[in-house]
């Protein structure tokens, strides 16, 4: 495959085209989608638009919002789970849950009851500060701010970066009438500083290793100072304190153009403000935050929108192509919007018995589910060049190589011989690498959505991965070249798997 480094961007804005260095690039939007990218073969990159997402994308809740406007701005439907669904073959749809979960799908146009599902399924948040429910604290005249960690984050490279807030509020519109809205402070208002050397003489020997409870909390401001009667009246107000810092609620009005006490709640992350962007000596690699998982999240979410752009994708297709993106895989995926909820399998039956005009005949939904197939898509761990033996040295992924296949005997991922068989087969066909992960026998292992999904209800699964390198860091890196490939391998998976699963019978 052509390599993607050094390629130059072509913006095209019903003016004559332009071309500009990709050195100068992070991710912002001309006219509708980003930047046109163009890779040394000569074909379409996605890297350009998964930028935009990713600088978008600061939450969970974010990342889903720009998913819909996506699926929205490319034909899709928004159903509502609490009314009723009158779905046809040849549609596009897609809804919601908690704003920070997401299920799109398209039925393709020969599609009959007892027909696969063929899905890709991946999650939208990532380890982070979450604020807590009473985020006032004040310590030596400085208004920090009390945070809660999400996820297994590295912590320590939280301290001294650019912070700031994103996420979710409910505001009230009318005495009975409220309001959900997102919000996003694209400013640094925060940091979490770290001790002088000459204060932890030892930590380059020791380790840097902080409470955190107590070390943690990001600074907001300097503490006003209390007037006399504030001082007098300390006592009586304690049992009334607000909950949050005045200063940070005005914050979050201006940014909401509110007034502050139209705030009734407010959930909210800790976000790094340094832009996603391309690096590298030839801006062969990407440098953000959140990679795992948006990455894949995006990836899975393109190739579907590109797999049905037009009718004529479809006209063809006896299965139906789905995506799903879920929230809180980085705390065990139990929750309502988490992969552990039936969810998906709920909106699959659903969608049976809709286009079966509410008549399923016996075993149509299992049927249904032993014919269709999950891909897992979770970030790799590819290796890393001062740490090889971390690796197993016949299973050491590299950036730039393709997606990661993983395995695991004892089930931490989902993977078969049969279902790496048949994924690996469709790269084949298309002539996109792969790569094998299993992990050391003396190291522990992680695990994916994979599992949940496919012990749930008994769907066939594989489990793979972009590469990536500093995973669960406020800033991760992946090759640009991996993007593109995971977007060709997905999207040739929605195209050509009906006919790649006819090559191999196991249970006949």
């Amino acid at each position: 495959m052509g390599s993607i480094m050094g390629a130059q961007i072509l913006v095209q804005c019903g003016s004559p085209s332009l071309r500009v260095k990709p050195s100068s690039f992070s991710g912002k939007r001309i006219c509708g989608r980003a930047f046109c990218s163009m890779n040394a073969s000569g074909s379409i990159s996605i890297v350009p638009d998964l930028l935009h997402y990713l600088n978008q994308s600061w939450t969970q809740f974010h990342a889903t919002a720009e998913a819909k406007r996506e699926l929205l701005s490319a034909g899709f439907h928004m159903l509502d789970e609490k009314q009723e669904w009158d779905l046809k073959p040849g549609g596009r749809y897609f809804f919601s849950r908690n704003m920070s979960c997401l299920v799109a799908f398209a039925v393709g146009e020969m599609y009959n009851v007892g027909d696969a599902f063929h899905v890709i399924a991946a999650h939208t948040d990532s380890p982070c500060l979450k604020l807590k429910p009473k985020t006032a604290s004040c310590k030596s005249n400085y208004s920090m701010v009390n945070v809660q960690t999400y996820g297994a984050g590295l912590w320590h490279t939280w301290f001294d970066r650019d912070l700031s807030l994103a996420g979710r509020v409910i505001l009230r519109t009318s005495h009975d009438s409220f309001l959900h809205q997102l919000v996003k402070i694209d400013r640094p208002i925060l940091r979490i500083p770290t001790l002088a050397i000459h204060l932890d003489r030892t930590v380059n020997q020791d380790g840097f290793k902080p409470n955190l409870e107590t070390h943690l909390l990001p600074v907001l401001s300097m503490k006003p100072a209390v007037t006399s009667l504030e001082s007098k009246d300390k006592n009586s107000a304690l049992s009334s304190k607000p909950p949050h810092h005045p200063l940070l609620m005005q914050i979050l009005s201006d940014e909401l153009n509110c007034d502050v006490d139209d705030i009734v709640n407010i959930e909210l992350n800790v976000c790094d403000t340094q832009p996603s962007c391309l690096g590298g000596g030839n801006n062969e690699f990407i440098f953000s935050g959140r990679l795992d998982n948006l990455a894949s999240s995006y990836c899975a979410l393109r190739a579907l929108i590109d797999s049905c752009e037009s009718p004529a994708d479809l006209a063809s297709e006896h299965a139906i192509r789905m995506v799903a993106l879920f929230d809180n895989e980085e705390v065990g995926s139990g929750s309502i919007q988490g992969a552990g909820a039936p969810t998906m399998f709920q909106a699959m039956r659903r969608i049976v018995g809709d286009l079966a005009n509410n008549y399923v005949g016996e075993g149509t939904f299992e049927r249904t589910i032993r014919q269709s197939f999950l891909v897992s898509a979770d970030m790799a761990h590819g290796v890393h060049p001062n740490f090889m033996d971390k690796h197993e040295e016949l299973h050491r992924p590299e950036l730039q190589k393709g997606l990661v296949i993983k395995h695991n005997a004892n089930q931490r991922y989902a993977t078969s011989g049969i279902t790496s068989f048949l994924f690996k087969e469709v790269g084949k066909i298309h002539n996109l690498p792969t790569q094998d992960f299993a992990v050391r026998n003396d190291m522990g292992c992680g695990s994916t959505i994979g599992p949940i999904l496919s012990s749930g209800v008994g769907i066939r699964t594989v489990d793979c991965g972009i590469a990536q390198l500093s995973m669960h860091s406020i800033r991760e890196i992946c090759g640009k070249e991996d993007i593109d490939i995971a977007y060709k391998h997905f999207k040739a998976f929605y195209e050509s798997f009906s006919s790649v699963d006819k090559m191999l019978t196991v249970d006949n």
